[in-house]
């Protein structure tokens, strides 16, 4: 059944490229066009007809048809249809637009489509008198999937759907893959996420995402422009991959003789920034990260991150609150969002906590009263949270955080005044020197944003720097190295400086409504496709067999020679002696001996 499918799809996709080799021999190669001038799109032309019909039928009166019969009343709204539009055709609205065929219905001298464009889709009117015998034939010989110009007038059918009438039709590109079937569209998501071309053609919902992922970041830079900052681009390629515990990617540069790493994060750089002056920066770019991928998480991601002289954390925590805030407004309409049936508002003030106050509230214990390490150690040991020798009490404190609070965090909330041991670059709190001036904001359980009172003593830098160096000689393969340039640049003098890190990605989900990240990235982190290493036809050649053979025995399972070495030969000759007759080749059949010398010559 399958191989009969696979057969069967085979000749649709021969079928489509002889068409295209017919409009070829026949002056009408649509790869040939270079440009349409499109005038609209769909949405526009409907928008534009309705406004129009309002205006140029504003006098006209709806019949009453109450105390007709059905034969009576159809044949009084068909006189009314055929009156308005006789008026609207003769103040016709004429437009061009161009888009992918994604049905079509042939009755004769007259035929519909519907075509697909970025705003949506519309029907078109396709009659042989309007756009020419030629052309006629031409549409009648299309398929689904097949892009076409069009230029018309718009008008309104019986039915009361807003179409345009054809007067000359263009095929644009000949499509020579064959769509899914319309219905059951595109499901597979292995597919989906592989194909995106075909995923935006057949899904409008994943092209609704993406066209929100791109007013999302539209909107980040308006905000930040409304607050006079400055956006910039610093290196992707660095040999000190900084500013995030995270495992960098490796490569080589060739002209320098240099191994160097893909970035990890832009913090480093922005940094430098702030030292030269430029009071307000911002960068949205990939940074790289060699670690899993999961429904939250890809090894290439976009990250936003700002800095901000002259001021602290706190004064982060209102930009951070504001803009989430006008992203919600701009992008879904509202500061109420829905996410699985959860209503999160961002409207409302968010809920700061520090997280020794988030744990005391949700896991009951109050990490402030706690003496030291191993008095953290002894609580970890008895509520069952596993830890590495070498963690101190912040990162158990952290540790206890991930377990018992995330899962508790869905209207947004900030968390505050993380463990110094957790945050290499961030300024230590006046009032307790165990922690930092940091903040992380939850919504919907996941970590949305970090943010710092940046460290800018370049002394007390390099204690944190040498600190995470220990860390890595201990197997730590997440710890930050010493990046020297960075501390000569805080030995210049940093200001006092606040930052932020946003994930997009992480933001386009919640602003979406989608649990996978795959969902938001165009073209996700795949496995590579299975590809089936197969040998030239000269190979098998070499060992005596005819040309014409070698695709059958490659269907027959030996898509190698080395496939055939130690194979039984009365087996092969069963094999490909069955093909030949079952797909009525009409080739001459080799003997027993004839394949035993073939795979003896092996």
């Amino acid at each position: 059944m399958a191989e009969q499918k696979k057969q069967d799809v085979n000749q649709l996709l021969k079928v489509r490229r002889d068409k295209l080799a017919d409009l070829q021999a026949n002056g009408r190669d649509p790869f040939q066009i270079t440009k349409f001038d499109q005038t609209h799109h769909s949405l526009e032309v409907k928008n534009l007809y309705e406004a129009h019909e309002a205006e140029i039928l504003k006098d006209h009166k709806t019949p009453d048809v109450e105390g007709l019969d059905e034969a009576q009343a159809r044949e009084v709204l068909k006189q009314d249809y055929e009156e308005r539009r006789k008026i609207m055709d003769a103040n016709p609205i004429h437009v061009a637009i161009a888009g992918r065929m994604m049905f079509k219905r042939v009755m004769g001298k007259a035929s519909f489509c519907n075509i697909q464009d970025l705003q949506g889709n519309i029907q078109v009117y396709v009659a042989r008198d309007a756009i020419g015998e030629e052309s006629y034939a031409d549409f009648k010989k299309s398929d689904i999937g097949d892009i076409f110009g069009l230029e018309g007038f718009a008008f309104r059918t019986r039915t009361g759907e807003i179409s345009i009438h054809a007067e000359k039709m263009t095929m644009l590109t000949k499509s020579l893959q064959i769509l899914p079937e319309k219905f059951h569209g595109l499901t597979d998501t292995d597919t989906r996420y592989r194909q995106r071309y075909v995923d935006l053609i057949m899904n409008q919902d994943s092209k609704n995402v993406f066209i929100k992922r791109s007013q999302i970041l539209k909107e980040i830079r308006n905000f930040l422009a409304g607050r006079d900052f400055m956006e910039v681009e610093t290196p992707m390629l660095v040999s000190n991959a900084g500013g995030a515990a995270a495992r960098p990617f490796e490569t080589h540069y060739n002209a320098l003789n240099e191994d160097v790493k893909l970035r990890i994060s832009l913090e480093l750089y922005l940094k430098r920034l702030i030292v030269g002056g430029l009071e307000r920066v911002f960068e949205i770019g990939r940074v790289f990260r060699n670690e899993g991928v999961d429904t939250r998480h890809n090894p290439e991601f976009t990250l936003m991150e700002l800095y901000q002289a002259y001021t602290d954390y706190e004064g982060m925590m209102e930009l951070t609150e504001s803009m989430f805030r006008y992203l919600a407004e701009k992008v879904c309409g509202s500061t109420k969002i829905s996410y699985n049936g959860i209503e999160i508002d961002l409207g409302k003030p968010f809920e700061r906590l520090t997280m020794n106050d988030a744990i005391k509230k949700y896991a009951g214990i109050d990490f402030d009263q706690v003496a030291d390490d191993e008095a953290a150690k002894k609580l970890a040991e008895e509520h069952h949270i596993a830890y590495e020798e070498r963690h101190k009490k912040g990162d158990i404190i952290n540790l206890f955080f991930e377990e018992f609070c995330e899962k508790e965090l869905i209207q947004p909330t900030f968390i505050m005044d993380h463990p110094i041991e957790i945050s290499p670059l961030t300024k230590k709190k006046p009032s307790d020197p165990t922690k930092v001036e940091r903040f992380e904001l939850f919504i919907n359980t996941w970590e949305m944003c970090n943010a710092y009172s940046e460290l800018n003593d370049p002394i007390d830098q390099e204690e944190r720097f040498k600190d995470q160096l220990r860390l890595s000689e201990k197997g730590d393969d997440e710890a930050m190295f010493i990046d020297q340039d960075f501390l000569r640049a805080l030995q210049f003098g940093m200001p006092p400086t606040s930052g932020i890190g946003i994930g997009i990605d992480r933001l386009t989900m919640l602003m979406t409504g989608k649990s996978y990240i795959q969902e938001v990235l165009f073209f996700p982190q795949m496995r590579p496709e299975k590809v089936v290493k197969k040998d030239a036809a000269a190979k098998y050649m070499e060992l005596g067999i005819a040309e014409d053979w070698v695709p059958v025995i490659q269907k027959a399972g030996y898509n190698t020679v080395a496939d055939m070495k130690d194979v039984n030969p009365q087996k092969l000759h069963q094999d490909i002696c069955g093909i030949n007759k079952k797909y009525k080749l009409e080739l001459t059949n080799p003997s027993v001996n004839d394949v035993t010398e073939w795979i003896q010559k092996i």
